[in-house]
């Protein structure tokens, strides 16, 4: 079975206030403020009609760009190949100044999802079989007051989550005190991760974990707090704290990722298989992290249920990806999978239909197509 025809397509999605239900906008970070986002579908087509779909977020805040890079450079690579020969092709490019792996990470997922189907298994049996039939998840909560934060932290709770994952802004003695106000309010029920998004010094990340530190309060990590090819940065750190520290932009590039476990200076990577380049090469930068005694979750973008899919075969196909992911999934105002995903006791179900088990409803993405 050989591929015909690649597609990109780009789609935008409001996102539910926070008022509602599990609503998240405005989702405030440090360099932006979520209400809506702009995702690209790939759509593989092939010669026996069956079809696979891949989703990215769209690089350079421009879906022109994205759509070209997938329909100019990797498309016309893959028109014609067999749809089984995955690790052939994500390895076949070179350039040398420009990477390519997040583009290739959604059209890989997208050759999964077809070749399970045509071999009517879902993707996790292709990857070895699955370790856990739901996957538990983290909550997500953009930046907001103290006293308003404790709402959110108590909802999390309320809907079975036992982790969140908040942001932090320019003003880590306001996110200590969400970080201390949420976790009053829920008495230790919740875990927390903090991150700012590269947006700290190393002086001020010190001086978050010490202080939350010695008030007994423990995050499961701080995630990326310092910016990223700071390798000594992080060995520092994690010599000064307790807290354990993890990074999430620098795990983009694998060679990032390999300094700093062989520098000892990380104790949790949050890899991401977009652009990681894909299933497999996401799987093999958690074999990298566990074999050096470092715990993994995966990182989110508000993905559209095409990724939250592939995440979840990866994740519980991979035992070392042994924290739960993030997912803000569930805070969309509408969706574009026919059986959207469903958070129950804070955890989603691994799907076992073919592929990735989902069914892309095509007018649903005509509706919300953004070109």
């Amino acid at each position: 079975m050989s591929v015909t025809n690649v597609s990109a397509i780009p789609v935008e999605m409001g996102v539910q206030p926070l008022e509602s239900g599990l609503g998240l906008a405005p989702y405030v970070s440090n360099h932006d403020q979520v209400e809506s986002v702009t995702r690209m579908l790939v759509k593989v087509e092939t010669d026996e009609d069956v079809t696979g779909w891949g989703e990215m977020l769209v690089g350079m805040k421009s879906a022109a760009v994205t759509k070209a890079v997938i329909d100019d450079v990797i498309a016309p690579e893959l028109v014609g190949r067999e749809i089984g020969d995955i690790r052939d092709f994500v390895e076949s490019f070179y350039f040398p100044y420009v990477k390519v792996r997040p583009f290739l990470g959604a059209v890989e997922t997208a050759l999964w999802d077809a070749l399970g189907k045509k071999l009517d298994a879902p993707v996790y049996q292709l990857l070895g079989g699955k370790t856990r039939d739901e996957v538990d998840i983290a909550t997500c909560l953009g930046i907001l007051g103290p006293e308003e934060s404790r709402t959110y932290a108590r909802r999390a709770v309320d809907h079975g989550f036992s982790t969140l994952k908040t942001k932090a802004g320019p003003d880590w003695r306001e996110d200590v005190e969400r970080i201390r106000a949420m976790h009053d309010e829920v008495d230790g029920e919740l875990e927390f991760r903090l991150d700012p998004n590269q947006g700290w010094a190393f002086e001020d990340a010190v001086r978050v974990a010490t202080r939350l530190e010695e008030e007994g309060i423990l995050l499961q990590y701080l995630e990326q707090p310092v910016r990223i090819d700071t390798y000594g940065t992080y060995a520092s750190l994690r010599n000064r704290v307790r807290t354990p520290i993890a990074v999430n932009e620098d795990a983009y590039f694998p060679r990032n990722l390999r300094f700093l476990l062989q520098a000892d200076a990380i104790d949790v990577a949050v890899v991401d298989l977009v652009p990681a380049g894909g299933i497999l090469a996401v799987r093999d930068q958690v074999a990298m992290a566990a074999n050096a005694g470092v715990s993994v979750s995966h990182h989110c973008g508000f993905d559209l249920g095409v990724k939250t899919a592939a995440v979840l075969h990866t994740v519980a196909s991979t035992p070392g990806i042994n924290l739960p992911p993030d997912s803000t999934y569930y805070g969309w105002d509408d969706y574009i999978i026919e059986e959207p995903f469903e958070v129950e006791d804070g955890a989603y179900p691994v799907p076992d239909g073919p592929g990735l088990g989902i069914t892309v409803d095509e007018e649903k993405v005509e509706r919300y197509r953004c070109d």
